[in-house]
């Protein structure tokens, strides 16, 4: 059997696509929210299953990626994720780059030769990759109007991707891939797609209740914001995170979302200017997690909540 796993967010979704439509298989979708990484262990592996992994840290995942491999599976696993210890192993293909200019999409991308490269932009785009991203789309020849537009969906993809549950969310994950595999492009799922522009009214509606709150903790080098218990507020949390950072790249951000148990769902971007370390600090709260520039904590006690302010902190120089 083929499995197929894959992050919720904007760059899991444009890996796997380009994925695919190269190389077309029925498989097994394995996916959820953005947070919902532990995506091996819904997977009960056996001799000959090829199993795709994509956009998940295969650190969080290794005894269940271990356990499909002595099961004789094989595995192609793709991430820029901390990976801790890679298992050797001949059923384990790995392509894994933790640099902080890529992602997942990219790696893909140059796996691919640039078959679908235009997914790729929409998936840098998506996870905060700018710059990445307007290099690649430069190699395409892309107008400027198409490169927004790549660039406005891959925002709404990775908007979508946001939430404790698939409630919150405008789609599931999975169908929003189907829908985008539908489409066959990124531009015509843009200029055709009534889909897209629900999203899109949803992605302003969210960001403008965002955009009037003011941080709870600022100085020069670190912003603090919380987020209320509400659903436009789970959704919107990390792309408001990059907004944030890319509107003051000299500062770190932390967002924080109430969650109904009473703690804190956090979202943390390192400066643009030195995409290090968020990793590192979400690393040293039992639930964290991430890359160098952007990372999170899935639940953050209320009593770690000074602890964890007095940890960006010092991570960033304040």
């Amino acid at each position: 059997m083929d499995y197929d796993l894959f992050n919720g967010d904007a760059d899991g979704i444009c890996a796997l696509l380009q994925l695919r439509l190269a190389e077309p298989r029925d498989a097994k979708l394995v996916t959820g929210v953005k947070r919902d990484i532990n995506l091996m262990k819904r997977v009960q592996a056996e001799p000959g299953d090829r199993i795709t992994v994509l956009d998940v840290s295969m650190d969080k995942n290794k005894a269940d990626l271990e356990q499909a491999l002595n099961n004789d599976a094989q595995v192609f696993y793709v991430d820029h994720h901390y990976p801790g210890d890679i298992p050797e192993h001949p059923g384990l293909t790995s392509l894994i780059n933790e640099a902080p200019d890529v992602c997942t999409a990219v790696l893909v991308n140059g796996h691919l030769d640039g078959a679908h490269a235009q997914w790729a932009v929409a998936g840098a785009f998506g996870d905060n990759l700018k710059d990445t991203a307007r290099k690649l789309g430069k190699t395409l020849a892309l107008a400027e109007a198409d490169l927004t537009a790549l660039e406005r969906l891959g925002i709404c993809i990775n908007y979508n991707g946001y939430g404790p549950s698939i409630e919150d969310l405008h789609f599931d994950p999975e169908e929003l891939y189907r829908k985008l595999y539908e489409a066959g492009s990124p531009l015509a799922f843009v200029h055709e797609s009534a889909d897209f522009q629900r999203l899109s009214l949803g992605y302003d509606e969210d960001m403008a209740a965002a955009e009037a709150l003011q941080p709870t903790h600022v100085n020069d080098s670190v912003a603090v914001f919380m987020l209320p218990d509400e659903a436009w507020a789970r959704r919107v949390s990390g792309v408001f995170s990059n907004d944030l950072a890319t509107g003051n790249p000299q500062r770190a951000h932390a967002v924080l979302t109430q969650k109904a148990n009473g703690n804190y769902l956090v979202s943390v971007r390192a400066p643009l200017s030195n995409k290090q370390g968020a990793a590192e600090l979400c690393m040293q709260f039992p639930t964290g997690g991430g890359r160098a520039a952007a990372a999170g904590i899935n639940d953050l006690p209320v009593d770690s909540l000074d602890g964890f302010v007095s940890a960006i902190n010092a991570a960033y120089g304040a």
